[in-house]
Parts: structure tokens; C-alpha cells; sequence
């Protein structure tokens, strides 16, 4: 991909300087930038590798003095990472998958395969399937019967795609992804000791009669809106009667565990080893850092934030910033790790004040 400067100034809404016919070929650190790169250099701090680098134009920050930096052109722009969006689509290089259908992908007769689909090789697609106009394929992916793709869809090599889910336009799902598969739902057919123990909150474990599990089937499926986006070996478990639903717009990364009956609003955004536990329901434009974890039959309200690795065990109303394992506001969290770190010394200083105590109770 070659672009010319005055081209990504405009695709960012960015104003830039200099000569605007200048050609790059792609975007690059500062300090390895070539002649033909894009050096990404948006704040002062990066002033000193810019130099280091050959390049020619560089994306700097506002009111740099893109002369005295030795470039003949620059592009500014006040927000760096959302123009970093921009940029990085432009030189963006997708999978290679030819048009139509490759001749080792097998589909079932009554599935409708959308105008300017492609299907890559080894494809399978289920009875009844439905996938939309410009939807690409690549190898290896599996549709269940009963599916829906949305339009323009990008489907990765080895996702699977279960039976009934319906999934909206524009989809990207990364390698290996799997939505669809059955929920982790099972019961016996007495009381259990899990279920003794969180009636008396661990107080009662014992009593309870050996018997094996019992298998709920998933009679429900998944529901995804539009603009959502799957990362590689994320999981999303169908419901058990209803559908899991996520809404539109919702990011979701690599390894993250959703599962059965779980409601996410829209523009949600999951990150890496997160998981929400069955039937629970976040609101929009929840954030889950990594690591983060949400129990089984709780509500997150809109706009809710939990750092990584937060464990959150009951219900937060909408708006709240939630750190640590058990969950609490960020604030009450920081003031608890700070005391924790405390402790050592407060215990040195009680075990000093009891032998002063000691000597002071042996002489009266």
C-alpha cells in the first residue's frame, strides 16, 4: 500500500505541512523510520529517536516544528491513538481470499451464500445456512446448520460457528474462535455440596449424597448485533432456553469466556483471559481489563470499569470503576492495598508496644 501524505492527513481529518505529494509505504517507529516510512512520532518525547530514523514525514504533535526535526513534511494531530486508527487502516493488509467458492469447501445444498462472498478452502456450511453479501471465508471454517452471517463479514481461519446463531453485519472473528458451543450447565439430582455450601456460605459441605452430574442441554442459541468483533480462541456458550446476546459494536479479545445466557449491551469492550459466568447481564459500554472475572446471575450497569484481574462477586450499579479480588471502588481499593502493604510494620510496632507493656505489668 503506498499513500501519499496529503491522503492520510485527509482520511484523519488532520491538517498537515509540508510537501503533501510525498509517498509512504507504511507506518513505522521513529527511530527505524526509512525514507519511504510514516514515522510515528505524536509526542515531544520522541523527538530524540525521530532523529535517530531516515524518515522524510512523520506524524507529530501539534505546533512541533516539523522543519527543525529535518523533515520535509508532517501531519498533526492532537489525539494520537485515535489517529493511529485511522492510519493503521490505511496500510492495512487483510487475508488474501480469492473471490467466489474454493472447490474443497463443501455446502450444503439449502444454504443461500450472499453476492461477492467468498469461501476459502475446506470450508464447511450446514443446511440452511445463511451467509451475507460480501462475507469472506477463510479456510478451514465451519457454519452450523440453521446459521446467519450478516454482510461483510471476515471470518478467520478455524472458527466454528455453532448451530442457530444469528450474527449481524460486519462481523470480524479471529482464528479459532468458537460461537455456539453448549453451555457448562449441569445438576444433580439431589442437593449437591456446592450448592449446600453456597446456601450456608461454606459453613455446610458435608452430608451431602455421592452422586453423579446431569447434563442441561443448551436449547437456546447466540444472538451477536453488527460491528462485533471476536478475537482468536474466545468462547461464547449458547443460552440454555434463551439466546447469550451481545450487543452491537462490543470488542471482545483474545481467550475470553462468555457463557450461557450471558446478556453485553453494546460497545462493550473484553479483554484478554476476561469471563462472565452464566445468565449474568453487563450494560453498555462495560470494561472488563484482563483477567477479569464476573460470577454467575449478576448485573453490571451501564459504563461500568473493572481493572484486570477484578473478581466481582455481586451486583454494580452503573457508572462505578471497580479494582481488585474481592471487587470494590478503584478508590477504596488503592487506600486497602496501601494499608495491606502497612501491616508489616504496624505488627512489628504492636509486637514492640506488648514487650514494653510486658516489662511495665512485671514491675508493679
Amino acid at each position: 500500500m503506498t499513500l501519499r501524505i496529503h491522503e492520510i492527513a485527509a482520511a484523519i481529518g488532520a491538517d498537515y505541512a509540508g510537501d503533501g505529494e510525498i509517498l509512504v509505504v507504511r507506518a513505522a517507529e521513529p527511530s527505524s523510520a526509512g525514507a519511504e516510512d510514516l514515522a510515528l512520532a505524536m509526542d515531544p518525547r520522541y523527538r530524540e529517536a525521530l532523529a535517530q530514523g531516515n524518515a522524510r514525514a512523520a506524524v507529530l504533535w501539534p505546533g512541533a516544528d516539523w522543519q527543525a526535526l529535518g523533515l520535509q513534511a508532517a501531519i498533526f494531530v492532537d489525539r494520537p491513538r485515535y489517529a493511529m486508527a485511522g492510519i493503521t487502516a490505511g496500510f492495512d493488509r487483510p487475508p488474501e481470499i480469492p473471490p467466489g467458492i474454493h472447490p474443497t469447501a463443501i455446502i450444503d445444498p439449502s444454504a443461500e451464500i450472499g453476492e461477492g462472498a467468498a469461501i476459502g478452502p475446506f470450508c464447511v456450511i450446514g443446511a440452511r445456512v445463511r451467509i451475507g453479501r460480501n462475507a469472506r471465508l477463510q479456510g478451514q471454517v465451519t457454519v452450523a446448520e440453521d446459521a446467519r452471517i450478516g454482510d461483510d463479514a471476515l471470518i478467520h481461519a478455524g472458527a466454528r460457528i455453532g448451530s442457530r446463531v444469528v450474527i449481524g453485519d460486519r462481523l470480524i472473528m479471529h482464528y479459532n474462535a468458537v460461537v455456539g458451543a453448549d453451555g457448562f450447565s449441569f445438576v444433580t439430582p439431589e442437593p449437591s455440596a456446592v450448592e449446600a455450601a453456597r446456601a450456608s456460605l461454606g459453613r455446610e459441605t458435608a452430608g451431602a449424597t455421592p452422586q453423579s452430574y446431569v447434563r442441561i442441554a443448551s436449547n437456546g442459541s447466540v444472538r451477536i448485533g453488527c460491528d462485533v468483533e471476536i478475537g482468536a480462541c474466545s468462547t461464547i456458550d449458547k443460552g440454555t432456553v434463551a439466546d447469550t446476546a451481545v450487543g452491537d459494536g462490543t470488542k471482545i479479545d483474545n481467550h475470553v469466556q462468555i457463557g450461557h445466557n450471558v446478556t453485553i449491551g453494546r460497545d462493550c469492550l473484553l479483554c484478554a483471559h476476561a469471563a462472565v459466568a452464566g445468565s449474568s447481564r453487563l450494560g453498555d459500554r462495560v470494561v472488563l481489563g484482563g483477567q477479569a472475572g464476573v460470577g454467575d446471575h449478576l448485573v453490571l450497569g451501564d459504563d461500568v470499569i473493572a481493572a484486570g484481574a477484578t473478581a466481582i462477586l455481586s451486583n454494580v450499579p452503573a457508572g462505578r470503576v471497580m479494582m481488585g479480588y474481592p471487587a470494590m471502588p478503584m478508590d477504596r481499593n488503592i487506600d486497602a492495598y496501601k494499608a495491606l502493604r502497612r501491616l508489616p510494620r504496624l505488627a512489628g510496632k504492636v509486637a514492640m508496644l506488648e514487650k514494653r507493656l510486658a516489662k511495665l505489668e512485671g514491675k508493679s
